[in-house]
């Protein structure tokens, strides 16, 4: 059945997934270079209304970023370059209040580790052909991640020192559990993918 003219599938996109030039691979970049002096601000200030209203610009862009995308077509270059500022933005942040002494290094480096960890995962099941899509509890976990770092910066909240740690928690174990479902989701395509091949199907 032909979806109806005007629906999201029906649309042109305005470009090949080889562009670099595109409206959100714009937004991506601006995302990285205002995220540099974001944390510089952090680092020498701390919590204040400047700097988390920055912060909040950095990261809530994030949606629009992938609002573009959608409508004018994905890119590779797009691909590539939405998670590295991702990482750039909420490791940073929370490397840079780790240095501050606000939180404790093992959660950020937990949380470094399964980013790098299941990008790297991704890379290797995309050779294969499986895709490995964000799962809504990864999206959870990237709202909390962005959360832990913001509640510092607030300035209504920078002294309840419980609930940060609180909300940098629930991201902890939103980030390893998220971490976990794609493991689990990308193991399940390989063993599928392996029954599939001729001769295993012939050993049935």
């Amino acid at each position: 059945m032909t979806a109806p003219a005007g629906t999201p599938s029906s649309r042109t996109k305005r470009f090949g997934q080889s562009a670099l030039v595109t409206p959100a691979n714009f937004v991506t970049m601006l995302r990285i270079l205002v995220a540099i002096p974001t944390l510089v601000l952090i680092h020498n200030d701390g919590a204040g209304w400047d700097t988390v209203a920055l912060w909040f610009a950095i990261t809530a862009s994030d949606s629009f970023d992938g609002w573009l995308a959608r409508r004018d077509g994905a890119t590779r270059s797009g691909a590539f370059l939405d998670p590295v500022a991702d990482k750039l933005i909420v490791l940073g942040g929370l490397a840079v209040l780790a240095d501050r002494g606000t939180f404790a290094w093992w959660p950020i480096i937990l949380i470094a580790v399964r980013e790098f960890g299941i990008s790297a995962y991704r890379s290797i099941a995309g050779r294969r052909g499986i895709v490995l899509p964000a799962q809504r509890l990864g999206k959870y976990k990237a709202f909390t991640q962005y959360c832990a770092v913001g509640f510092v910066l607030l300035p209504l909240t920078e002294n309840a020192l419980g609930f940060q740690k609180i909300v940098l928690g629930v991201a902890v174990v939103l980030t390893v559990v998220s971490g976990l479902q794609i493991l689990r989701h990308g193991y399940i395509d390989w063993q599928r993918q392996d029954a599939d091949l001729p001769e295993n199907k012939r050993a049935r």
